[in-house]
């Protein structure tokens, strides 16, 4: 008799993977305990009544592992259809499963990571934080709403798609190094969003004047004609210069409030 995964143990394993890959993150085997947990579902739908299958499946699963949990969720999904071809006495060996896990999380975590974190949660972030700086406290709620409905549909998407291609989805997606051509577009475009919301969320200007007789020099107004926003444009720089050698985020705010609050009281920053 044929084996099919239930529409309920699919829907379990997406839904696990998708709500818990991360949360069990270890040095041996990083995000391995999450998928295992996830495609235990599945392997426990396969196989209702052979412990030693579900055990040597469970084992199977239970490798190294670790990508965006997003758009990698397409890889449980591939795996969950592997499973089930193997359950069948298809050719299909724990070798080949992890082999094509192996092959795969690279690629997907570049993809998840660059849409994910460049681009949604830049764009997000920045509504929120407008709307939390006019006063409203909406901002951060939209943001945590949006943001998981984001993941959720996109989460939802790539598992199934990858269940239903299965193995031949290896091929379509490695093929003529789309994955590269695709990651570095969406990175060029999470720069430019990234860009255009530096002089909107950063704040920074100078209220410093001078008076030379009839001559009243204003730096803020020459620095505005001059580039407009540059100082925002030069916080940023130099933080994400900071950042780049190594200089913890934590050290950095501490930092950050320490300088705001002594330029302001002499004066130099607004």
């Amino acid at each position: 008799m044929t084996k099919t995964i239930s529409k309920k143990a699919l829907r379990q394993t997406w839904f696990a993977w998708q709500s818990w890959g991360q949360i069990c993150y270890n040095y041996e085997r990083m995000m391995g305990l999450g998928f295992a947990h996830a495609l235990s579902y599945t392997l426990a739908d396969l196989y209702p009544d052979d412990d030693d299958a579900l055990a040597a499946g469970l084992t199977r699963e239970l490798t190294y592992f670790n990508t965006e949990n997003t758009w990698g969720a397409m890889i449980p999904g591939i795996v969950a259809s592997l499973e089930e071809q193997k359950a069948n006495g298809q050719p299909v060996s724990g070798d080949m499963i992890n082999n094509l896990k192996a092959a795969l999380m690279g690629p997907l975590a570049g993809i998840g990571d660059t849409i994910t974190q460049s681009l949604v949660k830049v764009i997000l972030l920045g509504i929120g934080i407008d709307m939390a700086k006019s006063g409203s406290a909406l901002g951060p709620i939209l943001f945590v709403l949006l943001f998981c409905a984001y993941a959720l549909i996109v989460g939802h998407t790539t598992f199934y798609a990858g269940y239903r291609l299965g193995k031949t989805a290896v091929t379509n997606l490695l093929a003529g190094g789309r994955i590269a051509r695709v990651t570095e577009a969406i990175g060029a475009l999470g720069m430019m969003v990234l860009g255009a919301l530096i002089p909107t969320t950063i704040t920074v200007t100078t209220p410093l004047k001078a008076t030379f007789g009839q001559l009243k020099l204003v730096p803020q107004k020459i620095l505005d004609s001059v580039v407009p926003s540059l100082l925002p444009l030069v916080a940023f720089v130099i933080l994400y210069l900071l950042l780049k050698k190594g200089v913890r985020p934590t050290r950095l705010m501490v930092g950050l409030i320490a300088f705001a609050v002594v330029a302001g009281l002499l004066g130099i920053l607004a």
